[in-house]
């Protein structure tokens, strides 16, 4: 059995990594960490794991957490960088789920996170974690950068457009909207049920901090550069993603839907719906997968896909535990077979 310790488990993206981990066939969890419900037991807190985890919780000590083979962060931004060179020392391998280690630019980071970060010199070594990507890369790394849930279903949609250069870089339009889910657990004005039930908006049109990211990853695949208009929106459900992708097309004779099949054909977590198709957010909820349709309208130059995920699964703790299965040369669907939940 693979040991392994999660630090932060007591936010969304944590409590679903136990629930993921908690049935994987190769992992122990040793180590569950939370500074604020040390001493409690993790079942008391979430029943739903009760007669599947027993296992309380403990204060992140970095001495015990290298006794783990591997080690999720599940924090928020601007914790594991205060961890993690420890730990890879003492040779335990790291995936962070926030975003400590997503953007290669020290500056970058910095401008965006407003704080210093604690060990840049780990930023070139990090291996983005898209698996439909860097799975190379991925399966030789002491440190993944798990991406995030925006990133994830925009870089998805886009990517069989920019590899095959089909569309025109200088215009692209990412229009996504995410479940309340995704802004984590704490108690804030802006999440509470009264504030989000029957209720629409968007957020952060100036700038999102998932934009770097989004526009470092797919500079790096097209070997250009590239203009994104990306604008979030908070929806009132619990879980789900739904990303609405706009390029214009630089080629006219191309058949898009073939084209999207051949570039996943071997992605066993996406799935490229049949043509004409309008994929649900519902149809993707509890599971670790992207589904995909890709439309003309009309016959245009222009081209849209549609893009869903579950932004706890896909977009964060499934993603995740995909991402340890690559590292430690397991089945990549290890603990990730499940039929999405519906209704």
């Amino acid at each position: 059995m693979i040991k392994v310790g999660i630090v932060g488990a007591t936010g969304y993206t944590g409590v679903e990594l136990l629930r993921l981990l908690a049935t994987h066939p190769d992992v122990g969890i040793e180590v569950v960490t939370s500074r604020s419900e040390s001493g409690k037991s993790v079942a008391d807190l979430f029943p739903n794991l009760r007669g599947h985890l027993d296992i309380q919780y403990s204060k992140p000590d970095p001495v015990i957490l290298s006794t783990c083979d591997a080690v999720f962060f599940a924090t928020p931004n601007g914790t594991a960088m205060n961890i993690v060179p420890e730990l890879l020392q003492s040779g335990v391998r790291v995936i962070d789920l926030a975003a400590d280690f997503r953007l290669r630019d020290k500056s970058e980071w910095e401008k965006w996170y407003g704080m210093t970060h604690a060990c840049p010199e780990l930023l070139e070594e990090a291996v983005y974690g898209l698996s439909e990507v860097n799975r190379d890369a991925i399966k030789a790394a002491r440190l993944v950068a798990n991406p995030g849930c925006y990133p994830t279903a925009v870089q998805l949609g886009f990517m069989p457009l920019i590899k095959n250069d089909v569309i025109d870089l200088s215009n692209l339009i990412a229009d996504t909207k995410s479940g309340v889910s995704g802004a984590g657990r704490k108690a804030v004005v802006d999440t509470l049920f009264c504030e989000t039930q029957e209720n629409f908006k968007a957020y952060g049109v100036d700038g999102h901090r998932h934009l770097p990211e989004i526009r470092q990853e797919l500079t790096v695949v097209s070997g250009k550069a590239i203009n994104l208009t990306f604008v979030p929106h908070l929806t009132p459900m619990i879980r789900g993603m739904h990303a609405t992708l706009y390029a214009p097309l630089v080629k006219d004779n191309v058949n898009l839907q073939s084209m999207f099949e051949a570039y996943y054909k071997n992605a066993m977590f996406v799935d490229v719906m049949p043509e004409g198709a309008h994929p649900e957010t519902r149809s993707v909820s509890g599971a670790n997968v992207c589904r995909l349709a890709v439309h003309r309208p009309q016959n245009s130059n222009n081209v849209v896909v549609l893009s869903v995920i579950d932004n706890l699964m896909k977009g964060a703790a499934g993603q995740a535990v995909q991402n340890f299965n690559i590292m430690f040369g397991l089945d990549e669907a290890a603990g990730l077979v499940y039929v999405p939940v519906l209704p």
